[in-house]
C-alpha cells in the first residue's frame, strides 16, 4: 500500500498527545471518605481494575481515531500488479474539442474544464511517463512526447469543427500499439459523451491491451435552439422569380424567454426574417423566400439570434440557376407531354425533342439524352449511346411495350451486359426506394413519410452483370427494379422497366418523376446547389470538360488554399471538400471547368446537447479494462486516478466508528462493586 500524500503521515506525532493525557490523568489520586472500612480493600481493587480497563479502551479508540484520520488525509491506495507494470504503458489523452464542448458549466466551457483536468493528470503523473495527445483535428499516431510538451499543447488547444467517433479514437490507440510504441496503453477519454455520438458498446477486439478511462465532462441542462437543416423547395434555382427555402429548427430543453428570430441573408444582404414558434415536438418548420437577380452563385446564409450556444445557429447553402443544361429527347412516335411539361415548369433547361430516326450525330452539347417509348434499339443506336456514356453524358431510357424483347436487347448489349428477360403484365407498386442512390441523397433532404411510390401496370424484368454496376433506385417487392442506374462507362445510364405514359403506370405523375429528371441532367455537369455537412465525406462532382485532364482542384476560402482529396469519376472528378477543411463557411473550388462555390456546415449531431448519464455509461461500457474515475465533484485528478476503490473513505468511516465507541465509553456508567 502507498500514499498519495505521504507528508501527512508526519502528523502521526500527534498520537503522543492522548498518551500523555492518559498518563497525566492516571497519576492523579482522589481520596474518598467512607464510614466503614471493611469493604474498602475490595472497592479499591474493583475500581482500580475497571479504571484500568476503561482507560485502555478509551486510549485505544482515541489513538485509532487519530491514526485513521491521518491516513485519510494521506490517501492510501493499493499497489496491485497492474499498477506496478504501469511504467510499461503509454498514457494516451484524448480531448474532445468539437463544438459541443463549447457549452458552459457555470462560467467555464466544457473544453476549459477538460483541459484543466488533463493538465492535472499530466502534472501529477510519475516522472518519465510518456504521453500521446489526440484531438479531433489531430487524430493521428504521433510519437509520444514528454510531459512538458503535452502540458503546453493542452493549454494551446482550441475548439475545432472536426468530429471523431470513439471507434476512430480507439482505432488510433490500437494503431499505436501495432507501431510498437508501447505494448500496452491507457486511454483517457475526455468528452461530454453525447447520446448521438458515443457508441453504446465497446469493440472488445479493439480494446485489447488498452485500459479505457472515461472522463465525463458535461454541461448543466440548458435550452438551445439550432438549425437542423434547410433546403430549397425545388431542385432548380430560378432567376427573377421567388425561390422558397424550407428551414427546420429544433429546441433543446425549455423554450427561451425571448423570441428567437430566424434571418435570411443572400450574399451578405439581409432579405427576410421570421419569428420561430415551436410545436409540442420542439421543432419549427418555416419558409423564407428570395428572388435572385442573376444566374451567378448565390451565398445563402440562415442565422438565429440564440446566444446560449452559437456554433449551431448558422446554416449555409450555395445555389445558382442551371441555365446551361440541355436535354435531347428522342421519341418513337408522338412527343411525350409529361417530359415536355416537366422541363418547361422551370427555367434553365433547353429541351430539343426529335424523332428517334432523326437523331443528330453530335450529342456532346447535351447533358441528358432521353429515349422515350422506344420498342427497338439497334446496334447503331446502341453504339451512339455507348459513345455518349463514354463522354460522361447521362442517358435515360423509357421503353415502349413490345413482345419483341430482342429488339431492345441488341442495343442494350452494346452499352453493357444488360438484358431484358421477360415482360410482366401484372400491376405492381414499387415497394422500396434506395436512399443512398445519387438521385435521392443529393436531391431530397427528407422524403415525406406518407409519399406514394409509383405503380406500374406492366414492366420488364431486367438483369445485368457485375460489369454494368446495377443499382436499383426504385424496386418492386420481388426485387425487380422499376428504375435502375448503370455505370458501364464514365456516364450514367438510367433504365426504366416501364414506359413514361399513363398506360404504363403513374410514374410520370409521381412525386419523384420531375426531380429525378433534373438530377439526371445535372449529373453530367456539376451540381447547382450545395450544402455539405462536415465529416459526411460527401463528394462534389466537377466535370473536366474544357479543362486539362491533369487539372488539380483547389479549395479556396477562409484564408486557405488547399488541395483536397479527389478521385476520377466518369468524365470528371469527385472532390472531398470536408476532408481538407472543417471550418464551416463558403468555399470556392477552382481548377475545373469553371469556379464552383460550395457551402460547408457543421455536423448537426453536435447540436444535440443530450448526454449519457454516468450510470448509463457504466452499464454500457464495463469490464476489467474500462474504468470511470469520479471527477465530477471537483476532486483532484491524483485522487480520481489513484485507485478504483477509495481507501481514504474507508479510513474516515472507521474513524467515525472509533469516535462513536469512545463517546459510548465515556457515557457508560461504571459497574457497581458486588458486596
Amino acid at each position: 500500500m502507498s500514499f498519495l500524500y505521504p507528508l501527512f503521515l508526519t502528523a502521526g506525532a500527534a498520537l503522543a498527545i492522548p498518551i500523555l493525557i492518559h498518563l497525566f490523568n492516571l497519576r492523579k489520586y482522589k481520596t474518598v471518605l467512607f464510614p466503614h472500612t471493611r469493604f474498602l480493600k475490595n472497592i479499591q481493587l474493583n475500581s482500580q481494575k475497571q479504571s484500568q480497563v476503561r482507560y485502555k479502551a478509551l486510549l485505544a479508540m482515541r489513538l485509532l481515531f487519530l491514526a485513521l484520520l491521518i491516513m485519510a488525509f494521506a490517501q492510501p491506495f493499493v499497489n496491485d500488479a497492474n499498477k506496478q507494470n504501469a511504467g510499461d504503458k503509454t498514457q494516451i489523452i484524448y480531448i474532445d474539442n468539437s463544438y459541443s464542448m463549447s457549452a458552459k458549466k457555470g462560467a467555464r466551457t466544457m473544453l476549459d474544464i477538460a483541459k484543466e483536468l488533463a493538465a492535472q493528470q499530466v502534472k501529477t503523473a510519475k516522472p518519465g511517463t510518456r504521453f500521446l495527445l489526440l484531438t479531433n483535428d489531430r487524430l493521428s499516431s504521433y510519437r509520444p512526447e514528454p510531459a512538458d510538451r503535452v502540458f503546453a499543447a493542452i493549454h494551446a488547444l482550441d475548439l475545432s469543427a472536426a468530429t471523431k467517433t470513439v471507434g476512430q479514437v480507439v482505432a488510433t490507440a490500437r494503431g499505436m500499439l501495432h507501431d510498437d510504441i508501447s505494448s500496452k496503453a491507457d486511454l483517457y477519454y475526455y468528452s461530454d459523451f453525447q447520446q448521438s455520438a458515443f457508441a453504446a458498446l465497446p469493440d472488445k477486439a479493439q480494446m485489447k491491451d488498452i485500459t479505457f478511462y472515461g472522463m465525463p465532462v458535461q454541461a448543466d441542462a440548458t435550452s438551445d435552439v439550432y438549425i437542423d437543416t434547410a433546403y430549397l423547395s425545388m431542385p432548380v434555382l430560378q432567376t427573377g422569380k421567388n425561390n422558397n427555402i424550407i428551414i427546420h429548427t429544433r429546441l433543446n430543453g425549455d423554450a427561451p424567454k425571448e423570441a428567437v428570430v430566424l434571418q435570411l441573408s443572400i450574399n451578405g444582404q439581409v432579405k427576410s426574417a421570421a419569428t420561430l414558434n415551436f410545436s409540442d415536438k420542439k421543432e419549427s418548420i418555416d419558409t423564407l423566400g428570395f428572388v435572385p437577380n442573376d444566374a451567378s452563385w448565390q451565398q445563402v446564409q440562415l442565422t438565429l439570434n440564440d446566444a446560449v450556444v452559437r456554433f449551431d445557429d448558422t446554416f449555409r447553402i450555395t445555389a445558382r440557376s442551371a441555365s446551361n443544361l440541355s436535354i435531347l429527347v428522342l421519341n418513337e412516335g408522338q412527343v411525350n407531354p409529361y417530359l415536355q411539361a416537366a422541363f418547361r415548369a422551370y427555367e434553365g433547361f433547353r429541351v430539343n425533342q426529335l424523332d428517334v430516326n432523326s437523331a443528330p450525330k453530335d450529342w456532346n452539347t447535351y447533358n441528358l439524352i432521353i429515349l422515350n417509348g422506344v420498342t427497338h434499339i439497334d446496334a447503331a443506336m446502341g453504339k451512339m449511346l455507348n459513345e455518349a456514356l463514354a463522354a460522361g453524358l447521362s442517358v435515360c431510357i423509357f421503353p415502349g411495350k413490345t413482345t419483341n424483347i430482342n429488339a431492345l436487347n441488341e442495343g442494350l448489349q452494346a452499352m453493357g451486359d444488360i438484358r431484358i428477360t421477360s415482360l410482366d403484365t401484372a400491376v405492381q407498386t414499387a415497394s422500396s426506394i434506395q436512399q443512398g442512390s445519387a438521385l435521392v441523397k443529393d436531391l431530397f433532404e427528407k422524403i415525406p413519410e406518407n409519399v406514394q411510390l409509383p405503380v406500374a401496370n406492366w414492366h420488364y424484368s431486367i438483369t445485368a452483370s457485375l460489369n454494368a454496376n446495377q443499382q436499383s433506385v426504385l424496386s418492386f417487392r420481388n426485387g425487380d427494379p422499376l428504375l435502375a442506374r448503370y455505370t458501364p462507362n464514365k456516364g450514367q445510364l438510367y433504365l426504366c422497366a416501364s414506359g413514361a405514359d399513363l398506360q404504363a403506370g403513374n410514374f410520370t405523375g409521381s412525386y419523384f418523376f420531375a426531380p429525378f429528371l433534373y438530377q439526371m441532367a445535372m449529373q453530367s455537369g456539376s451540381s447547382n446547389i450545395y450544402a455539405i455537412t462536415a465529416g459526411a465525406q460527401q463528394a462534389v462532382y466537377l466535370p473536366l470538360v474544357n479543362a486539362a485532364e491533369r487539372s488539380t482542384v483547389h479549395v479556396v476560402g477562409s484564408g486557405t488554399d488547399i488541395i483536397p482529396p479527389q478521385r476520377p469519376n466518369g468524365a470528371g472528378v469527385d472532390v472531398f471538400v470536408d476532408q481538407a477543411v472543417q471550418l464551416p463557411g463558403f468555399y470556392a473550388l477552382t481548377g475545373g471547368a469553371d469556379t464552383t462555390r460550395v457551402a460547408l456546415n457543421q455536423d448537426k449531431l453536435e447540436a444535440q446537447l443530450v448526454y449519457k448519464s454516468i450510470g448509463t455509461l457504466k452499464s454500457e461500457w464495463k469490464g476489467d479494462n474500462i474504468k470511470w474515475p469520479d471527477v465530477r465533484r471537483g476532486s483532484s485528478m491524483k485522487d480520481a486516478l489513484a485507485d478504483d476503490f477509495p481507501l481514504w473513505k474507508v479510513c474516515v468511516i472507521v474513524a467515525v466508528i472509533a469516535l462513536a465507541v469512545e463517546t459510548w465509553l465515556l457515557a457508560r456508567k461504571p459497574l457497581k462493586p458486588q458486596g
